[in-house]
């Protein structure tokens, strides 16, 4: 009983005292922020005094400092560039004591140039100002965060913002961004604010993987337009701001080394393509040149198979201000060398009479073996020749290579004898060897001059080239067989060798005039101003058909490799209708009117665009020419009510349009590997009427959470089909159309926060739409006999997902020098391919990317970092609809569902150094 009782006596005492420490003890906590721009400072020391104890800010710029008595207490914070701030603190109890220590740039005489530079949207606190105090509804990625991420691409940089989904090219990169649900036509892509030219051979989208991410000072996505703005995006516009020179010295590079592990359980088949013959024998010796085997270089012929040498990323930016920080120079460049693929199945497929199920009739095996090679370099001047007159003079330069070989075995699922279990049947097989070459020139002279003090105005010259080739384009086909699960070629079957090439070359003139005034004392400006554009395009186009005079057996005693083939290549070069000329000339005009009301803006407005577009097919004696003209008006107006200084409401409305790009009005027809392609001299452009609400919340300085809503009215939307032709309808070919009237609406959301050292990002978006298009459909006629007819049915817009979620976290410790981000990003299902019949269409499974990053800083401006791609292996995957009737078929395991295509691109990994001088 004693015992207990002592007890029970010492634990009341312990308790006591502890509960006595804790009423007594104070948490000093608080951020350290900079001066002018109030934006956080991350990594800063901040010295408790009196005791000697430290600690670093954490993402948000905050630091605590726990179980301090009453009394003062002297904090130091310091960071490198900046004065030392000190100040004094009281702690009284029982308050709570939060303070702010703002440091201020030791470059006092630089302030404006380091303003400018803050302001440049490098820094992720200033990208969120950014979309709080922008005129219209806006997402953006800063260029500390794109560093801080996995990606190397500014194509996988942008599937981070809400509302955007990738489509991915043959090895997983991302190329093509989808917004709010809108395919890559309905958007256009900027470099500083100016449309540039694309390098596609068909469409005006321009691929984003051409563009290294390092480049970017920030990303930003507009998702409604102002009236200075063109007016040739429905789903949005992608604007890419590149490095601006900075504030004082700059010198850093890069490099880094990895590989992608699919090469270490395969081997990367890869061809001599440096020595391939560039032009065709139709570009070298003309319309009377009978081809014979002389004319064809053996190069993409010989392929080779070994262990790909390790990826390859590197880059260098210099900077500097001179003659009293009047002249800003800044060149950046960013070299990638790497080494990718896939390996995929793909099923042939036949519609059945019943229209609920499709017949597989071939499994092609592919493997897909690809060498990148990204090239980015751009140089930008800025003369402030004095407060009213200043001068930008940007250069850019793109080169995107790609080596391709693909390789396919083919086993007929229907003929030839196909058993699964005895692993025999006929097999057909085919060899690609494929060069794209694609590059991106820009050249812009722009300057801002202030007339009066409330008169200003700016203009831009820009001139914009964009080329792309495919030069000896190799298919070699042959026949074969299996026999117990043993792959024979037999035969050379024949083949083809394409070339195609395309230029793009704009001339641009822009001109705003802006005038600040008050109207019934609110302010206001007043913006007029004018584009102007000229656009010339060239496509080539010439393909050889390799035939065998006998069939040649295969890999015997003569012949082992495919450029031993006796091959011939009959009947004169010519080019084909997809040989052409075309131009475009765009003329705009446009008013608008920004109106400041206490807490209230009101952005509105007019554009008019004058479109003059045609084309001279230059090898074809029917429709050689034609042209399209017309001219659209296109209001806007939208609305920004400020809550509080840090919080929005929003609502904006726009009219825009989409044009059909030049390869689409061109009346070609071409013939490819799974279908023939056909232009439609009558397609038109695309119409939509576009309205956003949205609520913003800018808190703690970086901390943010949005909400929206959006909704899309499309007159004559254009999508791609699989059609019937009228005549022949047994005829199928693949072309562009109008269809209609679609709608497309969703909600966003947005959700950022910072806690101390870790911090979470993360979006969603729901999208729905509908458009109803024309398809197939087998019906028993009078007669008892199977008849095509043609049927109505309402599905989502091509390529649109329903759900969209992207969740990053991250860690940051700057006393130890750690920066990890683990991100991951969900695509939901969506339509891969709109077919045929009805309820046929392709869908890809929805798509779950993880990737990492973790940089590490061994001494002051030096750091390691490790970059992880694809962690979780995710296939791509690609099925049709309905319960499948192929019992026996290999990898036919989808309940309900018959798998179309399955590709794995395997895990990437990147090991690299980074120093800033």
């Amino acid at each position: 009983m004693y015992s207990n009782t002592n007890a029970l006596f010492y634990f009341w005492l312990t308790l006591y005292c502890l509960t006595s420490f804790a009423a007594n003890a104070q948490d000093i906590s608080g951020q350290v922020l900079d001066k002018i721009t109030g934006e956080p400072i991350i990594g800063a020391t901040v010295v408790l005094v009196d005791r000697q104890i430290s600690a670093s800010t954490g993402l948000d710029g905050g630091f605590t400092f726990p179980n301090l008595k009453e009394g003062t207490y002297g904090l130091s914070a310091t960071y490198i560039s900046y004065e030392t701030a000190n100040v004094n603190v009281k702690v009284i109890s029982p308050n709570k004591t939060r303070i702010i220590i703002s440091l201020e740039d030791k470059n006092k005489h630089l302030e404006e140039v380091v303003v400018h530079a803050q302001l440049s949207g490098a820094g992720e606190q200033m990208a969120r100002v950014r979309e709080l105090a922008a005129s219209q509804v806006i997402n953006t990625i800063s260029g500390k965060a794109i560093q801080a991420s996995p990606d190397l691409t500014v194509a996988n940089a942008v599937q981070r913002i809400s509302g955007v989904a990738l489509e991915r090219n043959s090895n997983g990169d991302g190329q093509h961004a989808i917004l709010r649900g809108m395919d890559k036509r309905y958007n256009y892509t900027l470099v500083n604010g100016i449309k540039i030219a694309s390098p596609d051979n068909k469409h005006r989208y321009v691929p984003l993987d051409i563009f290294p991410s390092e480049l970017l000072d920030r990303l930003e996505v507009f998702k409604s337009l102002t009236p200075d703005m063109e007016g040739d995006a429905i789903g949005g516009a992608i604007n890419m701001l590149m490095k601006d020179a900075p504030s004082n010295k700059t010198l850093s590079f890069n490099f880094a080394t990895g590989y992608n592990q699919l090469f270490t359980e395969r081997d990367f088949k890869s061809y001599d393509f440096r020595n391939i013959e560039q032009k065709s024998p139709f570009e070298r010796y003309g319309t009377n040149h009978s081809t014979t085997a002389s004319d064809f270089s053996n190069a993409s012929l010989n392929y080779s198979q070994r262990r790909p040498m390790p990826n390859i990323i590197s880059g260098l930016t210099l900077g500097n201000r001179f003659f009293e920080n009047k002249l800003g120079v800044i060149v950046a460049g960013s070299f990638q060398n790497t080494y990718r693929g896939s390996n995929s199945i793909f099923f042939n497929e036949r519609r059945e009479h019943d229209n609920l199920t499709s017949a597989l009739t071939s499994l092609n095996e592919r493997s897909f073996s690809e060498q990148q090679r990204r090239l980015g370099i751009h140089s930008k001047l800025d003369y402030r020749l004095n407060d009213a007159h200043k001068f930008r003079f940007y250069n850019a330069y793109m080169n995107f290579l790609n080596v391709q070989v693909r390789d396919i075995e083919s086993t007929n699922l229907q003929y030839g004898g196909y058993d699964p279990e005895k692993g025999n049947g006929s097999m057909s097989f085919a060899t690609r060897t494929r060069l794209t070459n694609q590059s991106i020139y820009n050249s812009t002279l722009q300057a801002d001059h202030r007339i009066t003090k409330k008169l200003s105005t700016d203009w831009s010259i820009v001139f914009n080239k964009a080329t792309g080739a495919q030069p000896d384009n190799t298919t070699v086909s042959t026949v074969g067989e299996k026999t117990n699960f043993e792959r024979k070629q037999t035969y050379a079957s024949g083949g083809r060798r394409r070339w195609e090439n395309n230029s793009d070359r704009d001339l641009n003139a822009l001109v705003n005039l802006r005038y600040e005034s008050n109207l019934f004392d609110v302010p206001t400006m007043w913006k007029i101003g004018g584009l102007y554009r000229d656009k010339k395009r060239d496509n080539f186009f010439n393909e050889h058909i390799m035939r065998t005079p006998v069939p040649q057996p295969l890999f015997g005693e003569d012949y082992q490799t495919y450029d031993q083939i006796d091959w011939s290549y009959s009947g004169p070069s010519y080019a084909s209708p997809l040989t052409y000329n075309a131009y475009e000339k765009i003329s705009a005009g446009y008013f608008r009117t920004d109106w400041y009301h206490k807490k209230l803006d009101i952005v509105g407005g007019l554009r008019v665009e004058h479109t003059d577009q045609g084309y001279e097919m230059l090898y074809v004696t029917t429709l050689p020419n034609g042209e399209q003209r017309y001219t659209d008006i296109l209001p806007s107006v939208s609305f920004k009510y400020k809550l509080r200084p840090d919080n929005n409401i929003r609502a904006s409305y726009y009219r825009s349009i989409n044009r059909p790009g030049f390869f689409e009005i061109v009346p070609y027809s071409i013939v490819n590997e799974d279908y023939t392609e056909r232009g439609n001299p009558d397609l038109k452009r695309a119409i939509a009427d576009n309205f956003d609400l949205r609520y913003e919340l800018l808190s703690s300085t970086i901390n943010q959470f949005m909400v929206g809503l959006f909704y899309k009215r499309i007159q004559d939307p254009i999508e791609y089909t699989l059609q019937a032709d009228a005549i022949r309808g047994q005829d199928i070919y693949y072309s562009p159309g109008n269809f209609g009237n679609a709608d497309n609406l969703g909600l966003e959301v947005d959700f950022t926060r910072y806690f101390n050292k870790i911090g979470i990002r993360a979006n969603y978006t729901y999208t729905h739409s509908s458009i109803t298009t024309d398809k197939s459909q087998r019906i028993r006629d009078e007669n008892g006999d199977f008849a095509l007819i043609n049927v109505k049915q309402t599905r989502p817009l091509f390529g649109q997902s329903a759900h969209i979620a992207n969740l990053s976290t991250l860690y940051k410790d700057t006393r130890n020098g750690f920066d990890a981000q683990l991100t991951a990003n969900y695509t939901g299902e969506r339509i891969f391919m709109v077919a045929q019949f009805i309820d046929a269409d392709h869908w890809q499974k929805g798509f779950l990317q993880l990737d990492a990053s973790l940089e590490k800083k061994l001494k002051q401006r030096t750091s390691i970092f490790i970059k992880a791609q694809n962690l979780l292996n995710t296939p791509m995957e690609v099925f049709q609809k309905g319960s499948p009737t192929n019992t026996g078929v290999p990898y036919q395991n989808l309940a309900g569902k018959t798998l179309i295509q399955r590709d794995y691109y395997q895990r990437s990994y990147l090991l690299g150094i980074r120093v800033d001088i």
